[in-house]
């Protein structure tokens, strides 16, 4: 189906939409107000604007490694299992930011952010088996997710129970 979107351009143009709507609702969620601001953070908190530079190049080396990947995959099981793991992976993401910022419950946000990690994970995973580059590309995604569950471990720590 993806490729009948445009053949050699329909998976550049579903990666790079999917990338836009994860990232747009990601963060709509995001809200930074006034009880985001009375958290105490660590001293090593990346400053809020660098945030948006860093998922920008995290969600564009995303879309770069789908589409890769989704070039290198045969018809069938290997598509539905790419895609699978880029939905997952989406939805993960979104959620994360519904239930910390939305929901103000960064103990229920820490939880979460395990399950978006090993979703990183298995998209390395997936990804991997079809292009080595795209897995590659993913990595940086992990290190990042990996940082904002030590964030989200140390505002827990800092400002708990929630």
């Amino acid at each position: 189906m993806i490729d009948a979107l445009g053949g050699r351009w329909g998976p550049i143009l579903v990666a790079a939409a999917s990338a836009i709507v994860v990232a747009g609702a990601g963060a709509w969620l995001t809200a930074l107000g006034p009880w985001y601001r009375s958290l105490q953070v660590p001293s090593w908190k990346p400053p809020d604007w660098a945030f948006g530079p860093v998922w920008t190049t995290i969600f564009t080396l995303a879309a770069i490694a789908g589409v890769l990947s989704w070039n290198a995959a045969p018809e069938g099981p290997p598509r539905t299992w790419l895609i699978a793991a880029f939905a997952l992976n989406g939805a993960l993401n979104i959620a994360w930011s519904g239930v910390f910022f939305r929901l103000e419950r960064p103990d229920w946000a820490l939880i979460e952010v395990v399950a978006l990690w090993l979703s990183v994970v298995l998209l390395i995973v997936v990804v991997g088996r079809l292009s080595g580059l795209g897995a590659v590309l993913l990595v940086p995604y992990l290190v990042w997710v990996g940082i904002a569950a030590c964030l989200n471990w140390s505002i827990v720590r800092l400002n708990g129970p929630f």
